[in-house]
């Protein structure tokens, strides 16, 4: 019989070489976050994706180290919501920058993890490129300046007319492909988007709600609390009070 230390090692041990079987599978590209959407540990692939040079140069950065801050805004609070509903997500789609700035297409699987008392201590999540999927990713594609663009210019104003230009599309086309693919108008993802960064700037500084509002896209602080309560149930300032620093 294994001694108590040796019995109480062996899942981690487990866990470890099951992580080094995904070495072997190209272009799956796998990684763990813990409760804050940190990086604990992640393939080969997926370190060389991220121009990591080891496992232990990833481990404590999140999202927002490696990505634009609107793109790392979407993916940690899909985290959130797949931590708060206990329950995996699979095959979303997402633009996932490279270590150069070059975005591709991937499908995203994310299941959230438990432990032993039932609580849930993070994510363990999967990227495939959608060549690899069996999905013809040229819809996705089509729209990858237009989500781009929004990226990084959300804080101003932005036309449909001005962003169907940019895939080649007419505003009607552009709405009936993000409504398809996306699930929402390109009027909701740009407003979600604003209102992600409201609440991470909320979160991590002191800044006037009124000097969020107007770095964030919206038109002015009225127009930002009526949408921010519509969309959270609470006021900027009911939001800020509730949350700790996140440092």
């Amino acid at each position: 019989m294994a001694a108590p230390s040796e019995t109480r090692r062996f899942p981690d041990r487990v866990a470890a070489q099951v992580l080094r079987l995904f070495d072997a599978l190209p272009d799956v590209y796998l990684f763990v976050k813990d409760r804050e959407s940190r990086f604990v540990t992640a393939n080969a692939a997926w370190l060389a994706l991220h121009g990591f040079p080891s496992e232990a140069a990833a481990v404590g950065k999140s999202d927002y180290d490696l990505n634009p801050p609107a793109l790392a805004a979407q993916y940690v609070a899909e985290d959130q919501r797949v931590m708060r509903a206990g329950k995996p997500l699979r095959e979303q789609a997402w633009l996932v920058p490279d270590h150069t700035g070059l975005p591709q297409w991937y499908l995203c699987t994310k299941l959230p993890l438990f432990a032993a008392d039932g609580g849930v201590i993070g994510i363990a999540g999967v990227l495939r490129p959608f060549g690899n999927a069996g999905h013809a990713p040229d819809e996705y594609r089509r729209l990858t300046p237009v989500l781009e663009h929004v990226v990084t210019q959300y804080r101003r104003p932005l036309a449909v007319g001005d962003l169907a230009r940019r895939a080649g599309l007419s505003a009607s086309q552009l709405q009936r492909e993000f409504r398809r693919l996306f699930g929402m108008t390109v009027g909701d993802y740009v407003l979600r988007l604003r209102l992600l960064m409201a609440q991470r700037r909320l979160r991590l500084t002191t800044d006037a709600a009124g000097r969020i509002a107007i770095d964030c896209g919206f038109y002015d602080q009225a127009h930002f609390t009526r949408a921010f309560k519509r969309h959270t149930g609470q006021t900027p300032l009911e939001y800020r009070r509730g949350l700790r620093p996140l440092g």
